[in-house]
């Protein structure tokens, strides 16, 4: 049993059982991953792979029981070379942070500013998807560091801390006639326009559907983006009205929008920070984390990962 075998099993789920993408991964042939699969089923003693003549079509059972281990092992070997980077110098390497992209356009900013102030040698990649998609990134090892509002609390292979509380804004163009009942602002008014907001799954989209269901109310929504940048300028056209996060509001930037606040019709929202289970975090991680979650210090986070992984 050998590390290319493993890397092999655990692309092949990764890419999605397309052995021609798993070898474009590893930077070798398909045979050659063919090879590295077979011989690892052979010492085993079971196929890990369901296949269709030549082509894999899925896990068997005992394929699904290993692949968390093979992930386990995979991740351990990483922990050791960051330990070993650590110690060889502490101050420079690679930090892959996977957010949200209001995370990423709002909140991320100003801290990876400071951070790269602070870390000149730290290559900083930042990723941006769907919750679902930063919940992926952070267990396949794609990204240290995971920045999101739904889904990655939700995923037993994470470690996940509350960052803060958010609300939503109704954003409309200025001299909209719902400026008017802004301190009254109902559901069954706001109801009463089109509505551009975000997709499913991103940026608190649950929350607002729910309260319309509770209410009793189907929203006319005519429009969906993943970012609030993208919805401002359609409502900005006078397509509807818009609901995003009040972080996505600038005054400044957004000097022909309003925004009204929405927080006392929708469920507030609570960003979280994840982490892989059982990742060993260089020491400039760990300050990153302090530096995005102040009262997240340090010793507590490494406190944290020592008893979880106990």
């Amino acid at each position: 049993m050998n590390f290319q075998q493993l890397r092999s099993v655990r692309e092949a789920v990764r890419c999605d059982f397309n052995l021609t993408d798993v070898a474009e991964s590893l930077h070798t042939s398909q045979p050659g991953v063919s090879r590295q699969i077979r011989e690892l089923e052979e010492e085993v003693g079971f196929d890990i792979f369901v296949r269709s003549g030549k082509r894999l079509i899925g896990l068997t059972p005992p394929g699904e029981l290993i692949v968390p281990l093979v992930t386990q092992i995979l991740q351990c070997a990483e922990n050791i070379r960051h330990a070993g980077a650590e110690y060889a110098n502490s101050r420079a390497g690679v930090l892959s942070i996977a957010a949200t992209h209001t995370q990423a356009r709002y909140k991320l900013p100003p801290v990876i500013r400071d951070f790269s102030r602070r870390y000149p040698e730290v290559v900083v990649h930042l990723h941006q998807g769907s919750p679902n998609q930063v919940s992926r990134m952070l267990l396949e090892g794609e990204a240290d560091i995971g920045v999101a509002t739904e889904a990655v609390a939700d995923s037993p292979g994470l470690i996940s801390v509350p960052c803060y509380r958010w609300s939503h804004s109704v954003i409309v163009p200025r001299g909209h006639e719902l400026e008017a009942h802004a301190g009254a602002l109902t559901l069954a008014r706001l109801a009463r326009y089109p509505i551009i907001t975000y997709g499913p799954g991103y940026t608190g989209r649950a929350h607002i559907d729910q309260a319309f269901a509770g209410a009793g109310i189907k929203p006319d929504v005519i429009m969906t983006a993943m970012d609030a940048d993208v919805i401002k300028t359609y409502v900005e056209l006078g397509i509807g009205v818009g609901i995003v996060a009040s972080m996505a509001w600038d005054s400044e930037r957004d000097a022909r929008l309003n925004a009204l606040d929405a927080q006392h019709l929708f469920e507030i929202n609570v960003t979280r920070l994840a982490v892989p289970r059982g990742a060993w975090l260089r020491g400039y991680a760990l300050d990153f984390i302090e530096m995005f979650v102040p009262a997240l210090t340090r010793p507590a986070i490494e406190k944290a990962l020592r008893t979880d992984n106990h």
